[in-house]
């Protein structure tokens, strides 16, 4: 954890209780406040992708999701160091600096840049591997950025084809599913079950990619 994590997550928790008084938060650094009952909360990773900050390595985010009633329905990121900001709202589409993107329209893996991300832990890393090992095998591509939620709003905007990992955190990924999901694509957990921002596996993709994705990773 940097400085900057700590003071972004302080500034970001600061102006969102001015906005929207009342809603409580689930974030990185600070873990979950306010009622448990409460309809509306805000999920935020204040740097995803850390690593790649602190190394000066240009793929790193804010990430801030809002939960509502069992729906992920809005979702913010915004990468400092491209000036890109991508933002989505329940029934309103998804944009990329205003502009309205889609997912690919790549029909299959095999023709697809997929991306993943990997735990820290090394243990943990070691079911990815072998997951990469057979995506290897049948996609064009694989990438590796080092930000889960960079790696969603790409897949969201066509960038990426698909995106698999397991190990996730609600902050990780919830602002990216709802980027993705108005940017006409798929999620699902990787046993197919319907995604859930708190569960830790998840596969994205665009309608052509998703379920052959998903094949491949449960063969």
């Amino acid at each position: 954890v940097s400085q900057a994590d700590l003071r972004a997550e302080r500034t970001l928790r600061q102006e969102l209780e001015k906005a929207r008084p009342g809603y409580a938060f689930l974030m990185e650094e600070s873990g979950a406040s306010g009622s448990e009952k409460w309809a509306w909360r805000w999920v935020v990773d204040p740097l995803d992708g850390t690593a790649n900050y602190v190394h000066d390595v240009p793929a790193y985010c804010v990430s801030i999701g809002l939960w509502h009633a069992g729906r992920a329905v809005v979702g913010v990121i915004l990468d400092p160091r491209q000036n890109e900001l991508f933002a989505a709202a329940h029934g309103l589409g998804a944009t990329l600096n205003d502009k309205p993107i889609r997912v690919s329209s790549v029909p299959g893996v095999h023709d697809g840049m997929i991306s993943t991300g990997f735990p820290a832990n090394y243990q943990k890393q070691l079911r990815n591997l072998e997951a990469w090992k057979k995506l290897t095998e049948h996609a064009q591509s694989l990438r590796r950025n080092g930000s889960t939620a960079l790696s969603m709003a790409y897949v969201a905007c066509g960038r990426f084809d698909g995106y698999w990992a397991y190990d996730n955190y609600p902050w990780d990924v919830l602002a990216g599913a709802a980027l993705i999901a108005e940017a006409g694509g798929v999620l699902s957990a990787t046993d197919g079950t319907p995604f859930d921002p708190y569960r830790p596996d998840l596969v994205a993709g665009n309608p052509g990619v998703h379920p052959e994705l998903l094949r491949v990773l449960l063969s």
